[in-house]
């Protein structure tokens, strides 16, 4: 069904208070669900159901363990995962802006980062060239195994152009975590060859993808790449394991560099870039493709054409699941 984005802003607003979090950090959970919702990500309100993003009722203050003028390492106090990231991105940027390049490493997150595109793109909208990383539970096998055991470890890059930045997402499995759930949730099968059930035999249900694991994307490409944001997430920032060897909690990574390190000057840079992306766009087109696209810039057309109706399409269960935790 259709319904309006201030409607969907609104109860998505009230799920995310019923679900113990302060104000503040509502709004924060909140702009980065919809910019996932508004773009067409589905790191979105998908989020706010089943087990949902429950605030940690032992939350403390998010503290800066470890401190130096290009670097720093946040203790997230078990703080909810987009709340810590934000807190990481701004630093990252603070840093950058005042020597260059800034790097952030965050430990003891609760949960979810959310579309990480969105730390990504602010960075770039700040002048600078960011670099995001996060881990996850267990969701996702390596390479020759079905066995859960990276989460599904995404990256994002930022670029700053003379127009929109090329924002970069991707999660290194074949099929992101909540594109399982928004499955689940609608009563659709998974796409074939992305998830094992429990059992290790290839399935389409989402349900026994979720009691299974999810493939990496590209063979051992994709693992070998999973395999890098795990080393940058885990040992690098001091994430934690219980005792039976799982993960205790999610650990971020991110960077941001000034382009006028090796760049003449920012607006240089990015009239490069720009220039750069439009001649990729002009190259021959295959049959049946109207327009070469680059990173970000699907999200950014999706973005503008519901913010033009001022309506979005969702999944009717998922509004209705939604409505239900929003009254609760």
């Amino acid at each position: 069904m259709k319904i309006s984005i201030d409607r969907l802003q609104a109860v998505a607003r009230q799920a995310i208070l019923n679900q113990g979090h302060s104000q503040n950090d509502a709004d924060i959970i909140l702009k980065i669900i919809m910019y996932a919702q508004l773009r067409g990500n589905n790191q979105n309100v998908i989020k706010l159901v089943g087990a949902g993003l429950p605030a940690n009722p032992n939350a403390g203050e998010i503290k800066v363990i470890k401190d130096t003028k290009l670097s720093a390492l946040l203790d997230g106090a078990w703080n909810q995962g987009m709340v810590v990231v934000t807190e990481a991105t701004r630093i990252a940027i603070e840093k950058a802006k005042e020597h260059g390049f800034g790097i952030v490493g965050t430990r003891q997150s609760n949960s979810a980062t959310g579309a990480i595109g969105y730390y990504a793109r602010w960075i770039a909208d700040e002048g600078l060239i960011g670099f995001v990383f996060s881990g996850s539970s267990e969701f996702m096998a390596m390479y020759g195994s079905y066995e859960a055991f990276f989460g599904t470890n995404p990256l994002a890059i930022g670029i700053p152009t003379s127009d929109n930045p090329i924002v970069f997402d991707m999660a290194t499995a074949a099929i992101a975590y909540y594109g399982i759930v928004s499955a689940k949730t609608a009563g659709e099968p998974i796409p074939d060859g992305v998830a094992y059930d429990s059992d290790g035999n290839i399935t389409t249900d989402p349900a026994q993808a979720l009691a299974g694991a999810i493939k990496t994307f590209g063979g051992y490409k994709g693992a070998a790449l999973a395999l890098i944001v795990e080393l940058l997430t885990r040992p690098l920032v001091g994430a934690s394991r219980n005792e039976d060897g799982t993960k205790a909690d999610w650990g971020n990574l991110v960077f941001a560099v000034d382009p006028e390190l090796l760049a003449d000057d920012l607006e240089s840079f990015k009239k490069g870039a720009t220039d750069l992306i439009e001649r990729v766009k002009q190259r021959k087109k295959l049959p049946n493709v109207d327009e070469i696209l680059v990173p970000g810039e699907r999200g950014d057309k999706f973005y503008e054409g519901v913010m033009a109706t001022g309506e979005i399409e969702i999944d009717d269960n998922l509004w209705h699941e939604l409505q239900a935790i929003a009254k609760s």
